[in-house]
């Protein structure tokens, strides 16, 4: 089996997606954090974007963006977390795609100018959240994105959702 190292900042929500995966198909990895504003050399060489995460295989080959990483680990090692059904996976891939603007709109009165800024934003809170609540319910009964089986998609959603448990 390869060796995984996955290079992460100590809260990034898009690292913790590719944590997840990893310890959910129970791969061993090695996690080593980096400090944002202190980027060391070797992970300048090894990240095209210069960005996190990173999740290198057997210290040759840098896979990047959390989506990607995901994917990499759902098809390379079982069980699948990804239904088998095309068209249910399709609708999977949809919203782990929503994931960014689903971020951007609930954080956004983080980055607002000014004070009605950050009212406006404040106002569009909801509507992600409602946009899922929605799928949520059209997917059907249970605990997870697919009911009753865990999936990429509740991967994927778990470290944003855990930050918002606030705005409730």
């Amino acid at each position: 089996m390869a060796k995984y190292l996955l290079v992460s900042f100590k809260t990034c929500p898009w690292v913790q997606r590719a944590a997840i995966v990893l310890r959910e198909k129970n791969i061993d990895f090695e996690f080593r954090h980096i400090e944002p504003d202190n980027r060391p050399d070797w992970f300048l060489a090894i990240s095209p974007h210069k960005k996190v995460p990173v999740l290198r295989l057997d210290d040759k080959l840098s896979l990047f963006e959390s989506n990607a990483i995901a994917e990499f680990l759902d098809e390379t090692t079982s069980p699948r977390l990804h239904p088998e059904d095309p068209l249910t996976r399709a609708v999977n891939r949809a919203w782990t795609d929503y994931i960014p603007t689903f971020a951007a709109e609930v954080t956004a009165v983080a980055y607002a100018d000014t004070e009605a800024d950050y009212l406006k934003a404040k106002e569009r809170i909801p509507v992600p959240f409602e946009r899922l609540e929605g799928a949520l319910k059209k997917q059907g009964n249970g605990p997870f994105f697919n009911g009753s089986k865990y999936s990429l998609v509740d991967a994927s959603y778990a470290p944003f959702l855990q930050r918002y448990v606030f705005l409730d």
